[in-house]
């Protein structure tokens, strides 16, 4: 993967996403959703760590979720493509995250599926998050996009996204605080992204950002 011309900031937050090379699924079934969520959990820790397969399955390896390269603030797990907003901690934190999780997922998908070749499409995309604002409506584009793409009616019927655990104020994997922070309760964090006039406005500014459409 090529250098980045201009690198991550430490403190900053960015839009993260990629899609499948063709736009192709990138998951095909639960298992593969689930494996995703597992790799992300793992690739997010700083520091030497079991082997990925061992990590989960054999529970000897305690994870101090206190040391991690970047937080991640939310995602949604999407058919053929990814969407993460992640704040980075550590120097090069961003970029170690999203190649090792994209590596090591491909390597996966494809001794499973019996291919060969790669499965996202190039170097991931990012956007700098350059307001509190801006982090709050990209936050609500992300959880959005179950809804926005006729995946599901009900945004609380999907469960690949971090939507449920910050109306719910579920234990996840998110520094949704850094979002939630904005909002006097989670209620009125759902009022806000299910307020479809006022985000139509804003995803149209969101889209102008957006190198190559999704």
């Amino acid at each position: 993967m090529p250098s980045r011309t201009i690198p991550f900031v430490n403190g900053q937050y960015y839009h993260i996403y990629n899609r499948g090379v063709e736009k192709r699924p990138i998951f095909n079934n639960r298992i593969d959703q689930r494996r995703f969520m597992k790799t992300i959990i793992y690739y997010q820790l700083e520091g030497p760590k079991p082997k990925l397969s061992h990590f989960f399955k054999y529970k000897l390896f305690e994870p101090n979720y206190n040391k991690k390269i970047v937080d991640i603030v939310c995602y949604c797990l999407m058919p053929n493509h990814f969407h993460f907003l992640l704040k980075q901690l550590k120097d090069n934190g961003i970029t170690e995250f999203v190649s090792k999780l994209t590596n090591s997922y491909t390597k996966y998908f494809n001794t499973k599926d019996k291919r060969v070749g790669p499965l996202f499409q190039g170097e991931f995309k990012s956007i700098l998050v350059e307001s509190d604002e801006q982090l709050m409506h990209v936050s609500r584009y992300i959880h959005l996009n179950p809804l926005v793409s006729y995946l599901v009616k009900d945004l609380n019927l999907y469960e690949w996204s971090s939507y449920l655990e910050y109306i719910n104020s579920n234990k996840g994997i998110c520094a949704k605080e850094d979002v939630l922070s904005f909002f006097k309760s989670p209620a009125k964090y759902k009022q806000f992204v299910l307020d479809q006039t006022d985000y139509g406005i804003t995803l149209e500014n969101i889209k102008h950002q957006i190198l190559e459409e999704i």
